[in-house]
């Protein structure tokens, strides 16, 4: 349900992808789960950004979306999701959310390649989606894996170009 879907060497690379394309940096807030892998945060860590842990929801281990709109400031650039143990945030609430202030959205579905939310699959809803191939996942490349998903055409060359220290494919000839 996406238009542009680039393989990487694994989830956390797409995650590092994400956080360049995202443009958080220095004094911005990046909104993470206190309940997830390292990876979600680290990027951030790299791009010195400030992380805003989140509390869970007790009975989803989900980010809590009213904590979520509790966290927000006006320093607030980044809101990183993560769909955890197959089951998808309430994205429709989130999305509403992240509109409104007009923040960014990393979609961490490292551990939820298949979920759907209202019949939409997640990856598809916020700025870019972040999958896992490991070994350890669902679906797997029988080693390591990643990709990151995303609706933004102006995302598509920056991608090509970040991706593989610049290498680009050819293009095509006619």
């Amino acid at each position: 349900g996406v238009k542009y879907a680039f393989g990487l060497s694994s989830a956390t690379a797409a995650l590092e992808l994400a956080a360049i394309l995202s443009e958080a940096g220095k004094d911005d807030e990046v909104l993470v789960p206190a309940h997830t892998f390292t990876a979600t945060a680290l990027p951030f860590l790299r791009t010195k950004s400030k992380l805003v842990f989140v509390d869970i929801d007790p009975d989803t281990f989900l980010m809590d979306l009213d904590d979520l709109k509790s966290k927000i400031t006006s320093k607030t650039k980044v809101i990183v999701p993560v769909h955890l143990y197959g089951a998808p945030i309430n994205m429709t609430k989130l999305m509403d959310i992240a509109r409104e202030h007009n923040l960014f959205v990393i979609e961490d579905c490292a551990q939820a390649p298949g979920a759907s939310w209202n019949g939409k699959k997640v990856g598809s809803f916020g700025d870019v989606g972040c999958f896992s191939f490991h070994g350890q996942k669902n679906i797997t490349t029988l080693g390591e894996g990643g990709m990151l998903v995303t609706n933004n055409p102006d995302f598509e060359e920056k991608i090509l170009g970040l991706r593989k220290i610049g290498a680009r494919p050819y293009p095509n000839q006619e």
